[in-house]
């Protein structure tokens, strides 16, 4: 009660006016500067955590390059027969001081897998058979240099990662392994990443994509599972890379940077918590506030003083206008105070002298209506109260035919067609009563036509203070609009019943983007479940094409579109393959539209799809065809003298496979050529070409792999083969099969020739009684000098 009663004061309305203008708009600076603010230091904060993360991660690809080709170039070194390796390892590992520097421990295995010599010795790791370890196997299978996965060392059981490198004797057969060790506890490298901080609190993160922690800024540990609450963690591991702000395994907040590395499956994840982040917009808001209040101190007071100072001529003008109207004063008011007051006092005395001048000229202004009336083009008719006809003009009697002196006394409501009748009175009277407005539609009786007259009419009260005089009524003929707008409704009915049937999306936009029609197949498109119309389309959907994303700006400067293949996705997540077309229409107009016809194009793509895969590939076994084996083995002679090592071919001729069609049919020969299809791809690597070029006959294009290994993985293909068996109703089928091997030299013109030399081979193998592998050397002018 006491606020009401303090508020009933303009003054004090002014000064809470202030006071909440003050506080709303320090409230609206505060909240945009928060958000302004909160969005360049997000920007400035993802920014630095991102380059701290790529820093880091490049950093350590460096190093684990390095210390790799390093390793890499110390073993080609050791280049020497099995037994002298043997006996001059320990020498050879004591004299690599650039090895030292850069692993925690330096080893050399034999070729089964035994170490004959370490550095520091003190680790006392000589003699020990590590055989079974991953990365011994991968270095013997593979004959490259690799980066393990992290393990627990056999010295105290120690976390560590052990890059190796394979060596070779002379005649470039396998002899050993030498190795390199890096605790992921020991003060090297890897803890000088891991302990790299971000501000105060952020830290950095290392693990591997199998979810293995190699090193934590925060925590210290290693070699323990990646807790995966932060859901940063959980996309790395499936090779996302990018910056979230997410919660980390206790629940704080964080910004997350994550790069993945190139030299090993592991990522960096650099962690800074947001409330550190953002901590200086939390200062600046609690000064702000502080601020704030101390302004809203100082000018309550002093608005409250000012106020009441303009407001006192505003009292003394109440007074006179009051003595003014009860006939105490007949002069006019004082014209004082500030503009808005002295306004109101002019236009008071203004008012006062207008009064009797509009008083004298009523009757005059009543003579000028009657006779505008009489040129308007448009229907009107003046009742009494009891609703008859006392004038009509013109105009309504060319509407009805009938002319006003037969109109004169006669109630309106009969002129208007029986019908329609009880409607229009009960919707009159209701207008009527409520003093408002009647607007309504109906049918008139017309003479002049011989029937009805729709007419869209206007009524209102004319009225004093003291009584009601009557009505006046506006009515306009729109008969001819009412047919123009059924015959526009029953073509925009057909219309919608064409396009609603069509399998094709259609919409219209305008020039906004905002979606003025759109079908059900196009509600389809769009991820809708009803219709979009009045929703912006291009925040609906995304289309790109060939890497190109289509904007809004796109198709309003652009020509018609015929035919644009391209990707739609929906806001719902929806991809569609789609064939669209899009036309201007008012192009240079303020209503321009924009007409977009989606076609589902899905099928079509599969289909070129399935007749490239079949064009390229063996439908049985699922290698290329001789087709795509020529191309690659074009391309591979291309790139001949870029290649380190030669570049080997080798064709594979099944022995007896006729037998095994015979006898345990072509099921069972179907199944022998999967089967085998499956051991050649496994044999070979992922850089390595396998294709079907016949019926019993394979090729491989082995890259950069040199002769010697290439016969060694000859011979171990050639074994696998020679294993395969499939046992049928009591019965055992295999085959065996010659191979022939040829590289391939600078002076090879194309295909014809290599494949004329590997065939040799094959003949050759069959010749010499099948199952073995015959090596055709290259011709006396590509021998090297």
């Amino acid at each position: 009660m006491m606020i009401r009663r303090w508020l009933a004061s303009l003054v004090n309305r002014a000064v809470a006016f202030v006071i909440l203008a003050i506080v709303l708009a320090a409230l609206a600076v505060a909240v945009v500067s928060s958000l302004v603010g909160r969005s360049e230091l997000a920007g400035q904060t993802r920014e630095q955590v991102e380059t701290i993360a790529e820093l880091v991660a490049s950093d350590l690809d460096a190093r684990l390059a390095q210390r790799r080709d390093t390793l890499t170039h110390v073993a080609e070194g050791f280049t020497m027969e099995e037994v002298v390796l043997r006996s001059r390892s320990r020498l050879l590992v004591r004299r690599e001081i650039a090895l030292q520097h850069m692993f925690d421990g330096i080893y050399v295995f034999d070729a089964s897998g035994k170490v004959i010599a370490e550095y520091p010795e003190s680790f006392r790791q000589t003699g020990l058979d590590v055989s079974g370890r991953e990365y011994f196997r991968q270095t013997s299978s593979q004959l490259t240099s690799i980066i393990s996965d992290p393990y627990v060392s056999n010295y105290r059981e120690r976390p560590a990662v052990m890059m190796t490198a394979p060596i070779f004797d002379h005649r470039q057969r396998f002899i050993g392994v030498l190795g390199g060790a890096v605790f992921l506890d020991g003060d090297n490298f890897m803890e000088d990443t891991s302990g790299v901080s971000i501000g105060k609190t952020g830290y950095i993160s290392i693990a591997t994509r199998t979810g293995v922690t190699l090193g934590h800024g925060r925590t210290g540990e290693t070699m323990v599972p990646l807790r995966l609450e932060n859901e940063a963690h959980k996309k790395a591991m499936a090779g996302f890379e990018g910056t979230l702000q997410t919660l980390d395994q206790e629940g704080t907040e964080t910004i997350t940077s994550v790069r993945q590395m190139s030299q090993v499956p592991w990522f960096v994840a650099a962690v800074w918590p947001v409330n550190e982040a953002y901590a200086p917009l939390s200062r600046l808001t609690d000064s702000f506030a502080q601020t704030l209040l101390i302004v809203i101190l100082i000018v309550a007071p002093l608005a409250l003083v000012v106020f009441r100072r303009l407001m006192a001529p505003m009292r003394n003008l109440g007074f006179q206008i009051s003595e003014r109207h009860l006939g105490i004063r007949t002069e006019p008011v004082d014209v004082l105070g500030g503009t808005e007051i002295r306004q109101v006092a002019e236009t008071f005395n203004t008012v006062m002298e207008e009064r009797d001048e509009v008083l004298s000229s009523l009757a005059e202004r009543e003579a000028f209506f009657r006779s505008l009336t009489q040129s308007a083009p448009i229907g009107i008719i003046q009742t009494d109260v009891l609703g008859r006809i006392e004038f009509v003009n013109p105009a309504f009697e060319r509407i009805i035919g009938v002319s006003s002196s037969d109109l004169q006394h006669t109630p309106l409501i009969q002129g208007v067609y029986e019908e329609d009748q009880a409607g229009t009175v009960e919707a009159w009277r209701e207008a009527l009563r409520s003093k408002t407005v009647f607007r309504g539609r109906f049918r008139l009786k017309s003479r002049s036509g011989g029937g009805v007259v729709w007419a869209d009419a206007m009524t209102a009260v004319i009225e004093t203070e003291e009584r009601s005089l009557g009505t006046i009524t506006v009515v306009r003929d729109i008969t001819h609009e009412l047919e123009i707008e059924a015959e526009l409704a029953e073509q925009q009915k057909r219309a919608d019943s064409i396009l609603g049937v069509l399998q094709e999306g259609v919409l219209m936009v305008d020039a906004e983007g905002i979606i003025r029609y759109s079908n059900q197949a196009a509600s389809g498109f769009l991820g809708l479940a009803e219709n979009g119309e009045r929703q912006n389309f291009f925040t609906l959907v995304s289309i790109e094409d060939e890497n190109h994303r289509w904007e809004a700006d796109d198709f309003l400067r652009s020509a018609d579109v015929d035919s644009l293949y391209a990707t739609l996705r929906n806001r719902a997540g929806q991809l569609f393959d789609i064939d669209l077309a899009m036309l201007h229409l008012r192009r240079e107009s303020h209503n321009h539209r924009m007409v977009f016809v989606i076609r589902d194009d899905s099928a079509r793509r599969r289909e070129e799809e399935r007749l490239s895969w079949e064009a390229t590939h063996d439908s049985l076994t699922g290698l290329l065809n001789r087709r795509a084996f020529n191309s690659s083995l074009v391309k591979c002679l291309t790139d001949t003298n870029k290649k380190t090592a030669a570049s080997v071919l080798m064709l594979i001729d099944l022995d007896y496979f006729k037998p095994v069609n015979d006898e345990g049919g072509h099921l069972l020969g179907d199944d022998l050529l999967g089967r085998l299809s499956d051991l050649l791809t496994q044999s070979v690597r992922q850089s390595d070409t396998v294709a079907r070029l016949g019926g019993d006959e394979f090729g491989i294009i082995l890259p950069a792999c040199g002769q010697q290994r290439a016969v060694e993985l000859a011979e171990k293909i050639r074994a696998g083969i020679e294993a395969l068996r499939i046992e049928q109703d009591g019965r055992t089928f295999g085959v065996t099969a010659s191979i022939g091997l040829t590289e391939m030299g600078v002076a090879d013109t194309g295909p014809r020739e290599v494949v004329a030399r590997a065939d040799e081979g094959t003949y050759a193998a069959k010749a010499q009684g099948r199952n073995r592998v015959v090596t055709v050397p290259l011709p006396s002018r590509q021998k090297p000098d």
